[in-house]
């Protein structure tokens, strides 16, 4: 079975560090763009970051300068780097990844990981 599982959320203070990780488990022929999002309650799931697979990355204006995305293509797993953490990124953070399993394309996502920063 084809999975993509979170890793790396908690609880941090205002101003800290967390590094989230997604793994892509399962037979995958390729991987092509990979993306995190987050859902903070009440609100609308927002992009964080994505990264196609040449590497080429885009943000959203509210954690520019702050997060960093990247991937390990060996690995099958995209990691988000978030510094300078405030109480407004709290979330639960989704990652999504479009596949090729076999000759087909595929969106998956993950279950998420709770990210909570406050004092």
């Amino acid at each position: 079975q084809v999975q993509l599982v979170e890793s790396g959320g908690g609880l941090v203070q205002p101003g800290g560090s967390l590094r989230l990780s997604c793994a892509a488990s399962g037979w995958i022929s390729s991987i092509n763009a990979m993306r995190w999002y987050r859902q903070a309650p009440g609100k609308e799931r927002e992009l964080v970051a994505g990264i196609t697979n040449f590497g080429g990355t885009d943000y959203a204006d509210s954690v520019k300068g702050r997060f960093t995305i990247s991937r390990d293509n060996a690995k099958n797993t995209v990691y988000l780097q978030m510094n300078s953490l405030k109480p407004e990124d709290t979330a639960v953070y989704l990652c999504n990844a479009d596949v090729t399993i076999y000759s087909s394309r595929k969106t998956l996502w993950g279950q998420g990981t709770q990210v909570t920063v406050s004092s």
